[in-house]
């Protein structure tokens, strides 16, 4: 009879500006001429596949008002399932990625590969440090093939944990992630995602505005302001705006996802699939735009095992059905929890402004994009296609304003 023991998969993606040290990131850097391999290539498609799927899922759940989540580190952590996995419970992983076709060491190298690529501080002017950690019973013997092979990859560390003191496991999971988290200004600040834009917001006019959670609830939020030249297009059949606004260096963008009118995200949610998302793409034209963005930080955890089991993950998850035998050397293990954690920050941070453009009239007669009710947001990588964050802007931080009916 086996005895059955639990692992918790913990992730963390954790971003700077270029003035971090490039040792902080969680791989080497890429040469800025390099082509993805093409299992890599197919990963980068898929993740973004499963970029809307997830979201889709954790959007239905009550409750639940901000979102964000990397989908580049949920596959990592699909992927060290599949490496300490055997049979169908490894080949669940490969559906979920729609990459039943890869060959194992593919599907890991691939994997690698993309995360590389991504976090190369030297071509997108910052550094992401991907942080990932297994967590196993005290009594569990990691084997040394997985260990290596985990940290080859995906940068995973290994720790024991009493899980039975639920209370001391949690805070022993806090406390790592409060090492590795990035600190800025001698403050803790969670995994945290700076925006560097490609064009700076203007740092003297950012002033304090409402933000409509609903209709009849607002909440007082600082608004940073730029008008300039921005990808956009404005569906006027389904009601909404989409702003491409590139980061520095241009080798990813931020794509947000406005309804026109204040109202619950559940309408466009409906409708965000990776093909509706490219179809809103193919129609962005650069325009002059006045855009208004809360200026403010949004930190969000949350636990994906349901999630990415409705995704099909069904095996990993069960104690009964598990084999996870790559790990531990035996049919012991289960995955208990899978905790992703991030944060990311609205800030004025960017370029310096290229002020020849003010005496054109390609400014003339704006359009305006005034962030200042719910709306949805990925950042999109231009080399790899991958979305490197998908999330939702529900409640921003900031003091209640006023009850209205």
């Amino acid at each position: 009879m086996w005895v059955t023991k639990l692992v918790a998969l913990v992730l963390l993606a954790t971003s700077a500006s270029a003035a971090t040290p490039a040792s902080a990131s969680a791989a080497t850097s890429a040469s800025t001429d390099k082509v993805l391999s093409n299992h890599a290539t197919i990963l980068a498609d898929n993740s973004a596949n499963l970029a809307f799927s997830l979201y889709q899922n954790m959007a239905k759940e009550k409750n639940v008002e901000n979102i964000l989540i990397s989908p580049v580190v949920v596959a990592s952590c699909l992927g060290l399932v599949a490496l300490g996995g055997k049979a169908s419970t490894a080949s669940q992983v490969k559906t979920i990625l729609n990459a039943a076709k890869v060959k194992d060491e593919q599907l890991h190298s691939g994997l690698a590969e993309l995360l590389t690529e991504v976090s190369d501080p030297k071509t997108r002017n910052v550094t992401w440090k991907i942080s990932n950690r297994m967590y196993g019973p005290s009594s569990v013997n990691f084997v040394d093939d997985f260990v290596k092979s985990s940290k080859k990859h995906y940068n995973c560390d290994h720790s024991k944990i009493n899980f039975r003191d639920k209370k001391s496991a949690v805070n022993s999971i806090n406390e790592w992630a409060a090492k590795i988290n990035f600190d800025r200004d001698k403050k803790s600040a969670g995994t945290l995602s700076t925006t560097h834009w490609d064009e700076q917001f203007h740092h003297k006019m950012v002033d304090n505005r409402g933000f409509m959670v609903s209709r009849s609830h607002t909440v007082s939020v600082q608004m940073m302001h730029r008008t300039g030249l921005c990808g956009f297009y404005d569906d006027k059949i389904k009601e909404l705006s989409i702003l491409s606004m590139p980061l520095a260096h241009k080798k990813s963008t931020v794509v947000f996802l406005m309804p026109h009118h204040v109202e619950p995200l559940e309408r466009l949610e409906k409708m965000l699939t990776k093909k509706q998302l490219d179809t809103w793409m193919s129609k962005l034209q650069q325009t002059a735009v006045a855009v208004s963005l809360p200026k403010v930080s949004m930190e969000v955890s949350h636990n994906l095992q349901k999630h990415l089991e409705t995704l099909g993950l069904t095996e990993a998850v069960d104690k009964s059905k598990a084999d996870l035998s790559k790990i531990s050397g035996k049919k012991d293990l289960y995955l208990a929890s899978v905790f992703h954690a991030s944060a990311i920050e609205w800030d004025t941070d960017g370029n310096e402004i290229d002020s020849s453009i003010f005496a054109t009239d390609k400014l003339k007669n704006p359009k305006l994009f005034y962030a200042d009710h719910p709306f949805i947001f990925l950042v999109k990588d231009q080399k790899t296609n991958s979305i490197l964050f998908i999330g939702r802007m529900v409640r921003p931080k900031g003091e209640k304003m006023r009850d209205e009916l």
